[in-house]
């Protein structure tokens, strides 16, 4: 008797077979780097900045037999890179670094970090985005060319692992955030003495599924961001909260740098975190010394502050202020943060910097604008404030206005009294000299004339 052909125990024959050749096929960041052809005979005929100075401004197809040859220093192992290699023409003091865009999946599988890899260039398109060279295919968007990936199929035909060739030793190159230069871009460099900043602690690498900037900085408050991709491994992890050394690879958009890094262990934060910087200093020996308002030239107008102490001053987060006839809100407000005022020393904020040169023999340290607290026509009241929000000086009261007051100084000028050292708070007719076109309330009547009847900065 024929045995009857049972279709079940086939299918479930069929379906292993299937799952086994599927699972064999499957290339995973979990599985070990696959051996791939490399060959030997592929030798560089031409630099990257020799291909760089190719490009005249639009994207183009290189149609010379071109090669070029360098070191990979980035990986999708983790997924913080994605269809790019980052790659340096040196495996140690880089000079130079290019990327080149790929529709390869898991490609540290195929081109692990160290290796050397060598670009036929034929055929493939060289472009510029945001000041950064790409290599790669092309893609339309609104009838503009730009560099995209090249397709999975043909990644083979010009990019090449060379053979007999030992990985690169990795040894990032040595930057401070302020140092960074152009020509290191798309290598690997390595920051020390930097954490992320207070406000990121306790958040995670990267919001899921978005691309997401973390601020580093160091000691000095210099600061540079970090970039880590949403579909990344660590994306979920949280942030080190110490300080120390952080390797990637540098990018650059314009003039703006970035860094990415590989995998968490290129972050080393075992040190404590950098001291609180203390830049803003407060003094009662910067005081107002001089308020200019020319009978005969409005734009040659000027406000002089006097540092009456023994030592430099920076005046990070100090502003001058300006309450515009009997206002008691502030009219306008100059940020002095740019500046350092030195010991026994005078300072001078113009309304306009090129008549104040022009009329006086000499550049004002600061050149504001019309409506500033340096273009005051003398009936207006001005506070100098520290960065804590102090009142330190003052000249004038608040909320009246100067005209025919002890503190009106139109069309003349208020010199500080040279045995005043401190500011005050309240405002003192007595600290003053000044004089005006009314002569009201003590005050004296004497238009003044520049640049002879002014002194700034004596």
């Amino acid at each position: 008797m024929r045995k009857r052909f049972n279709f079940n125990n086939l299918v479930f024959v069929l379906s292993v077979f299937i799952t086994v050749c599927f699972c064999g096929c499957v290339k995973s960041r979990n599985y070990e780097q696959l051996s791939n052809d490399c060959i030997s005979d592929l030798m560089a005929n031409a630099t990257f900045l020799e291909v760089k100075s190719l490009y005249k401004g639009d994207t183009f197809q290189i149609q010379e037999d071109l090669i070029i040859e360098g070191y990979v220093v980035s990986s999708d192992v983790d997924g913080n890179f994605f269809s790019v290699l980052y790659f340096q023409d040196s495996p140690m003091n880089p000079t130079e670094g290019f990327q080149i865009e790929i529709d390869v999946r898991d490609s540290h599988l195929f081109y692990p970090t160290g290796t050397k890899i060598g670009i036929k260039l034929k055929g493939l398109y060289l472009g510029k985005s945001k000041d950064v060279f790409k290599l790669g295919a092309t893609f339309t968007s609104f009838g503009n060319v730009s560099v995209g990936r090249v397709p999975a199929a043909i990644v083979d035909e010009h990019v090449f692992r060379i053979c007999n060739e030992e990985k690169m030793m990795e040894e990032p190159t040595l930057v401070s955030i302020a140092n960074i230069n152009k020509e290191l871009t798309n290598t690997l460099v390595k920051l020390t003495d930097v954490e992320f900043k207070e406000e990121e602690l306790g958040k995670t690498y990267a919001e899921e599924g978005v691309e997401t900037e973390r601020v580093l900085t160091d000691c000095n408050d210099n600061e540079i961001v970090v970039v880590n991709s949403g579909y990344s491994d660590f994306q979920a992890q949280i942030l080190p909260e110490g300080r120390g050394d952080l390797i990637g690879v540098l990018l650059r958009e314009n003039d703006e740098y970035r860094i990415s890094i590989r995998s968490t262990s290129d972050i080393n934060f075992s040190q404590e975190r950098c001291v609180e910087l203390i830049d803003e200093f407060t003094s009662e020996n910067i005081l107002i010394s001089e308020l200019a308002d020319p009978d005969n030239n409005a734009s040659a107008r000027f406000v002089e502050l006097f540092n009456a102490s023994e030592e430099d001053l920076s005046l990070k987060g100090w502003k001058l202020k300006r309450y515009t006839n009997a206002n008691t809100e502030v009219s306008s407000e100059i940020d002095l943060s740019t500046l350092l005022i030195k010991a026994k020393s005078y300072l001078v904020i113009s309304a306009n910097k090129e008549e104040f040169e022009t009329v006086y023999g000499f550049a004002p340290d600061l050149g504001v604008g019309t409506n500033s607290p340096a273009d005051s026509n003398g009936d207006d009241n001005l506070e100098l404030v520290d960065p804590f929000g102090t009142v330190i000086d003052i000249f004038g009261v608040v909320g009246e206005d100067g005209t025919g007051t002890n503190h009106e100084f139109e069309d003349g000028r208020a010199v500080r009294k040279q045995e005043i050292v401190k500011g005050t708070a309240i405002y003192n007719m007595q600290e003053w000299n000044i004089s005006n076109d009314t002569g009201g309330a003590g005050t004296t009547n004497q238009p003044k004339m520049a640049p002879d009847d002014f002194s700034p900065k004596k």
